[in-house]
């Protein structure tokens, strides 16, 4: 078992401190180990959901087709492109 390489204090109402005392027996671990595992579980859901992008599939293939055009720098940019191969010279 790994050594704990933080410290997260938690305070909780009597209730709440009995709910998770009656789910921790039931799964067999310590208050601490439940607590540790729900919180964990939560957190990689909740990162999964909002880390992740659905489009539908008319939005896919105009990402697909924007990917695999031909890239066209807008006027500002290519006026600064312009202006740094002026002044940047290659090594």
């Amino acid at each position: 078992m790994p050594t704990a390489a933080a410290r997260f204090d938690l305070k909780m109402d009597a209730q709440e401190k009995a709910v998770v005392a009656q789910a921790a027996a039931l799964m067999g671990t310590s208050m601490a180990g439940f607590v540790r595992a729900a919180a964990k579980e939560k957190a990689l859901l909740l990162l999964e959901r909002e880390t992740r992008m659905t489009l539908t599939t008319r939005d896919f293939e105009t990402f697909t087709r924007a990917l695999d055009g031909a890239f066209a720098p807008a006027p500002a940019l290519a006026q600064a492109l312009k202006q740094a191969r002026r002044k940047v010279r290659r090594a």
